[in-house]
């Protein structure tokens, strides 16, 4: 971080996440904090992507408590924010993206099942097949976020930064 520019563009942009995220609570599996990672990587950068995942989980944390799922956050958001920032070129659109999106979401379960199973004593491959079903419904609702919401929001983001250039 160099700027007081910075530290409010991070914060505006976690705050975003977290307005998102609350906002399509009360649809399982369903969520915007995928896209906008990925998005927040590809027009901002991966130190901006990361640094708002971070802060991302850090509120989570301070709106809904500590939890086993709260180590994943600082892990799994991040590793979401490199996946993106070192996608090859010829996936850097809207395709490429969607793809990540939906295997992310798919892959949800499972990335918390590798930390949550040996702390829970649960088979991970059980951990995991037990949520499969709303692994699903994350692939599927982030492949059509994606696909619905990439180039109005990607347009948007793009204008805000080059604001911030000046």
């Amino acid at each position: 971080m160099k700027t007081v520019k910075d530290v409010v563009v991070i914060a505006f942009l976690s705050s975003l996440l977290t307005v998102g995220k609350i906002s399509l609570a009360s649809v399982p599996n369903v969520e915007v904090v995928s896209f906008l990672l990925i998005l927040y990587t590809v027009v901002f950068g991966w130190r901006y992507g990361a640094l708002t995942a971070i802060v991302f989980a850090t509120i989570e944390i301070l709106i809904w408590g500590v939890g086993l799922w709260t180590v994943g956050y600082y892990f799994v958001w991040p590793l979401l924010v490199l996946l993106a920032a070192i996608l090859p070129k010829t996936l850097q659109n809207i395709f490429g993206y969607t793809i990540l999106s939906g295997g992310f979401g798919l892959s949800f379960g499972l990335l918390f099942a590798i930390y949550t199973a040996p702390l829970t004593n649960v088979s991970i491959w059980v951990y995991w097949l037990n949520g499969i079903m709303f692994d699903v419904v994350h692939m599927i609702g982030n492949v059509v976020v994606m696909v619905v919401l990439y180039v109005p929001t990607r347009r948007a983001l793009e204008f805000v930064e080059e604001r911030l250039q000046r």
